[in-house]
């Protein structure tokens, strides 16, 4: 099974700063002290190689929450890696569109060839335990301001919100018709305890949906589901190719993240038996065509 894989992460600890991993907690992502390790593309690779019968095609890498006194600096090394080892074959870097100085960000991401697009984290919720950033950026004006320079530097955003977010975000695609928004991790359900969260997520992601110019990842299951099975991601899946269609969904492993829940063989497996009935296009579309022309690699 050939894929290309649009969510990974590599961070090196020697060399780099990473606020979350220089003070790892526990949280309901996981133990983030297990993976306060440098992950290079090397160990991708491994991980990758070990994964028998899939051959990855191309990679995109995702801001690991790299230094924000210096996000460009991830963006430089990632692009040296990628010019001596042909990989990762995208970079959607991190950038504080809040900031005074996220048009000269923008600008000195955009000097590197692999740079595709922005993503801001924006997840934001009323249970602490969940809260990522404490604040609603895209309630802010100067972070609105700043979002339209995207299109100026040709930037995709890479979308990470929670469903009570969504009706806000798709107001915002509305507004931003021109550029490309890619949710992260299907959208993140996180209230999936009650009939009420999943019809907050559902209907969500229908707003968003809605949007041609918005897309999405199907990834990052294991976050919430450590104990996960085929038959517990499968109505996600379904339920998320159902409303973006087979044109603006496309599966990712969010590795190392979900490495601490499941193999990198295990995570493409599950995806190619809970669509192992779709038609030959559908999957080359879901594995490898949508990421390729999403991501313009």
């Amino acid at each position: 099974m050939q894929v290309v894989d649009p969510h990974i992460h590599l961070w090196e600890l020697s060399t780099h700063h990473y606020p979350w991993l220089a003070n790892p907690q526990t949280s309901f992502v996981g133990d983030a002290r297990d993976l306060k390790h440098d992950y290079l593309l090397a160990d991708l690779l491994r991980d990758a190689e070990d994964a028998e019968g899939i051959e990855v095609l191309k990679l995109v890498h995702v801001d690991a929450n790299h230094d924000p006194a210096d996000p460009v600096e991830e963006t430089r090394w990632l692009q040296s890696i990628a010019d001596e080892e042909g990989m990762p074959n995208g970079i959607v870097a991190g950038a504080d569109l809040s900031a005074d100085n996220a048009q000269a960000v923008l600008e000195a991401h955009a000097a590197f060839a692999n740079t595709r697009g922005i993503r801001q984290i924006l997840n934001v919720h009323e249970n602490r335990l969940y809260d990522y950033v404490g604040r609603h950026y895209m309630r802010e004006p100067q972070w609105r301001s700043n979002f339209a320079l995207l299109k100026r530097f040709d930037m995709s955003f890479d979308l990470q919100l929670y469903p009570s977010q969504m009706e806000e975000a798709a107001q915002l695609a509305r507004e931003h018709a021109d550029t490309q928004f890619i949710i992260n991790h299907a959208g993140m359900f996180v209230d999936r305890n009650s009939t009420q969260g999943y019809r907050a997520w559902r209907e969500g992601m229908r707003l968003l949906a809605a949007c041609p110019n918005v897309a999405v990842k199907l990834s990052g299951f294991a976050m919430f589901d450590h104990d996960w099975t085929v038959e517990s991601l499968r109505p996600y899946v379904h339920e998320t190719i159902d409303t973006f269609g087979t044109d603006r969904a496309m599966f990712a492993s969010n590795f190392p993240v979900d490495r601490l829940f499941a193999t990198y063989t295990a995570i493409w497996n599950a995806y190619a038996q809970i669509v192992s009935d779709a038609s030959d296009s559908e999957k080359s579309k879901l594995f490898v065509r949508n990421a390729e022309r999403i991501y313009r690699i």
